[in-house]
């Protein structure tokens, strides 16, 4: 009884600590937001707003609109970038 008593307990403390670490990384990742227009040329975090390319680390030049990268929430437009990419022309 007590070995069943002991296993439980430790599932739970188990569980806890499991459902507590995806809850920080929900938090991470809502810490984040999409910058666009302050990438450096090769620094790019995934693919191209305008379709150029599809994957990180191919933008050409600094601070092209159309690429991103991820940054701390409420920093962006401070460093200079915007929150969304240009309209489709």
């Amino acid at each position: 009884m007590n070995k069943a008593i002991l296993t439980a307990t430790l599932a739970g403390v188990f569980a806890a600590g499991v459902a507590m670490s995806a809850n920080a990384e929900d938090k991470k990742a809502d810490a984040k937001e999409k910058c666009y227009g302050i990438a450096k040329a090769g620094k790019n975090d995934c693919k191209s707003a305008n379709g150029s390319h599809s994957c990180a680390g191919q933008a050409k030049t600094d601070k092209d609109a159309h690429e991103w990268n991820f940054v701390a929430k409420g920093t962006c437009e401070k460093d200079g970038g915007k929150l969304t990419p240009p309209a489709a022309k």
